[in-house]
């Protein structure tokens, strides 16, 4: 049954849906910033100190663990980054999904009432039916 309701329902359902493929995308995104943070952590334990050699060396093995803790500060942040949009997509999902309870209970009571209208007109035309009835029997 269409009320005057029925096309915010159908905007807000499909806003919603939009939503929650953000959340998705979101989770994906922080999965995957998740899983680069712990991979250039295990990188960085993998990595092994000169125990002998030149100089040389062991400074061309300090620069890659140099870099290495760059790309973990790196990974922090993406993680951090990801969380917050995680944590906002999750915020408009919810505030999303109110709206849609919202002029779905709306349009849920007016479907109640139109319902109600139709029952005590249907009444009233029974009565009207049985009136004219009883009125001709009288006769």
């Amino acid at each position: 049954m269409k009320t005057k309701f029925t096309p915010l329902v159908q905007l807000k359902h499909s806003k919603m849906q939009e939503c929650e493929l953000e959340v998705q995308k979101a989770y994906k995104k922080f999965n995957k910033a998740q899983k680069a943070l712990e991979e250039s952590i295990n990188e960085l334990e993998a990595l092994v100190e000169p125990k002998s050699g030149s100089m040389h060396d062991f400074l061309a093995q300090r620069a890659i663990v140099d870099a290495q803790h760059r790309t973990i500060k790196h990974n922090q942040e993406r993680l951090r980054y990801e969380q917050k949009q995680l944590a906002l997509a999750k915020e408009l999902l919810t505030k999303e999904t109110i709206e849609y309870e919202k002029f779905n209970y709306l349009q849920t009571q007016e479907i109640q009432k139109i319902k109600k209208a139709i029952a005590l007109k249907e009444a009233k035309n029974l009565d009207e039916v049985a009136l004219m009835r009883f009125a001709r029997d009288m006769k």
